[in-house]
């Protein structure tokens, strides 16, 4: 099985959004993990979704996956007190979704909602090949590296620098063994599964993806993400049938 784990267990506090979290914030009259999840409900190769959402509006997440349609949803369940724990319980669910099949998880931030049917698709294909698939975004940038001083220490190569995005895609069993030895090691606050599965010493491979696959995380987010599926709408008047990168 190729099974989502969408994390939406934040309260969006960079956001500034008066009185719902980020990722149900509306955009064109659909929240923003709604646009997210529809990626994976509408790619023929994803089987399952699980959502971790904040304990709070777990009945409205599930209105909204009624509302919507998303008949891949199959568990909806509280997010932890950590991004690390919010994707573990995730996970879990996971696990009791593919049962004894192994299978491939992709785990998702539900405020990063321009991906494409086409990259998902890409890193089902490198984890089956590589074993892992961490999408990352292409710098466009000088990359430098300070001390607490704010002085230059390195500048990076910029033909060899990646920024880490997600999804992050591993072997559902592999990616949950590291998580419980983490835990019981008393890790829970890693930054994301890419870092925690380099802290164990895993391999992994690098898929580039689009570079605005952004993450909706401060108001200049969420209105670039308007203009951005804005100019996606009127692509199609030019380019009917094309998906993005």
């Amino acid at each position: 099985m190729n099974i989502a784990v969408i994390f939406a267990g934040g309260v969006g506090s960079r956001m500034h959004s008066k009185d719902k979290p980020k990722q149900f914030l509306d955009i064109y009259n659909k929240p923003v993990i709604i646009h997210t999840i529809e990626h994976f409900e509408n790619c023929e190769e994803i089987d399952a979704v699980v959502v971790a959402c904040v304990a709070d509006w777990i009945p409205h997440m599930e209105a909204l996956v009624a509302k919507w349609h998303l008949t891949k949803v199959r568990a909806v369940v509280p997010g932890g007190e950590t991004g690390q724990l919010s994707i573990y319980n995730g996970l879990i669910a996971a696990k009791a979704v593919a049962g004894e099949e192994r299978s491939v998880v992709l785990i998702h931030d539900g405020v990063r909602p321009l991906i494409t049917g086409e990259l998902i698709r890409r890193n089902i294909a490198d984890v089956r090949r590589y074993g892992t698939s961490i999408t990352t975004g292409i710098v466009k940038e000088t990359i430098t590296a300070v001390d607490d001083a704010g002085n230059l220490v390195t500048v990076h190569d910029r033909a060899h620098s990646r920024v880490a995005k997600a999804p992050q895609c591993f072997w559902l069993d592999e990616i949950l063994a590291v998580q419980e030895k983490a835990i019981a090691n008393g890790e829970t606050a890693h930054i994301d599964s890419c870092t925690l599965m380099h802290t164990y010493g895993h391999v992994l491979h690098m898929t580039d993806g689009p570079y605005e696959n952004i993450k909706i995380t401060t108001p200049d987010d969420y209105y670039t993400m308007r203009a951005i599926l804005a100019a996606r709408e009127d692509a199609q008047i030019y380019c009917p049938g094309e998906e993005g990168f």
